[in-house]
């Protein structure tokens, strides 16, 4: 028994968890409504960018101290990664936090101020690179506090991080025994406000460089796959799968291309699913031969689409508090209606959503 759940009766499930800079703050309100539902098991995470983040703390806290573990750990990170505005900026946010808008009119604030205009408009005509001798990784001190001896150990959920191959373009999907603080950075390294992450890639031996995961697996299911782990991968979804308005603005349309882009790897392996169910289903392969894989999905488009690319670059503590919330609130809507499904059937209909 544990919690007062017979294990035989807990939900063993994966996780896929997407990357999406600081709206990561909402898959860490949907982990921590999750650790605390006693049905259910965490068998395995794959992650990317703040996912890749978000994976890593809940996997060193889980081995280090349980479901409470995890959950502080991962509001460590997260505390972490807002203190990273600067102490003034904290101290303010707080003090006004009680009289500031919703989330998407901080957002719409932000993207009009003039500041935000000037640094979005670097950002895509200076190299990381110009900064010479000063630059620094904002998220390096957040990763170097993370206990890699727990995330890289045998115990806890399985760990996979993915990156991609800056010279040969393809996806490159981490162990938890390869863990790094150099791979959880590579996962979250935009190419246009970060150098490229180079390190010796344990399984060549040679020195690779890498970019953000994003671009060909956000997250990677295939690692999830795996005969020994269980059929039902939950994917918690930050970046909006679907807009009702058209882009006009420039920060727009960029923000929908990226979007598009970091959708685009994770759509094409839910097709990839909804092709072997058809197989399995018309029984034109063996069965056992291939993972019927059952999907779910945890969103809050909503809100997303409420948000931009400001939110997602710098952490408001506002907008944290709100993403983390409606985290939370997704969480416990997705188990009220479908903790029974898990184990049992796939809640998403991938060929009505995907094809």
């Amino acid at each position: 028994m544990k919690n007062g759940t017979a294990m035989s009766d807990r939900k063993r499930v994966n996780l896929a968890l997407q990357g999406g800079g600081a709206h990561g703050a909402y898959t860490w309100g949907v982990l921590d409504r999750l650790l605390e539902e006693p049905r259910l098991e965490i068998a395995a995470l794959s992650g990317t960018s703040a996912g890749a983040l978000n994976g890593a703390a809940f996997k060193a806290g889980m081995v280090a101290g349980g479901a409470d573990g995890a959950k502080a750990a991962l509001r460590a990170v997260w505390t972490q990664v807002q203190a990273g505005n600067g102490p003034l900026a904290s101290t303010l946010t707080d003090w006004f936090r009680p009289f500031l808008p919703d989330a998407g009119t901080v957002s719409s604030l932000i993207e009009a101020s003039p500041a935000w205009q000037a640094m979005d408009i670097s950002s895509r005509l200076v190299s990381p690179y110009a900064s010479g001798p000063f630059y620094a990784h904002p998220l390096q001190t957040v990763v170097d506090g993370l206990d890699f001896s727990c995330i890289c150990c045998d115990e806890g959920p399985g760990l996979f991080i993915s990156a991609t191959n800056v010279r040969s373009g393809k996806v490159r999907v981490f162990g938890a025994h390869e863990v790094t603080s150099d791979v959880i950075l590579a996962s979250a390294c935009l190419p246009t406000l970060f150098r490229a992450v180079e390190f010796r890639d344990p399984a060549t031996g040679t020195m690779e460089a890498f970019w953000d995961g994003g671009y060909t697996g956000n997250p990677a299911l295939f690692p999830l796959f795996d005969p020994a782990l269980p059929d039902d991968v939950i994917i918690v979804n930050i970046n909006p799968l679907y807009r009702d308005s058209v882009p006009h603005t420039p920060t727009e349309i960029q923000n929908r291309i990226n979007e598009i882009s970091f959708n685009s790897s994770l759509l094409r392996e839910l097709r990839a699913v909804s092709f072997v169910k058809k197989l399995i289903a018309n029984g034109k392969v063996e069965a056992g031969a291939m993972k019927d894989v059952l999907v779910h999905m945890i969103s809050d488009d909503a809100l997303m689409t409420e948000l931009s690319v400001a939110t997602k670059t710098l952490a408001i503590p506002a907008v944290i508090d709100r993403l983390f919330d409606a985290g939370r609130q997704a969480a416990d809507r997705f188990l009220q209606l479908h903790i029974d499904d898990l184990n049992q059937r796939g809640t998403v209909d991938l060929q009505e959503t995907f094809n």
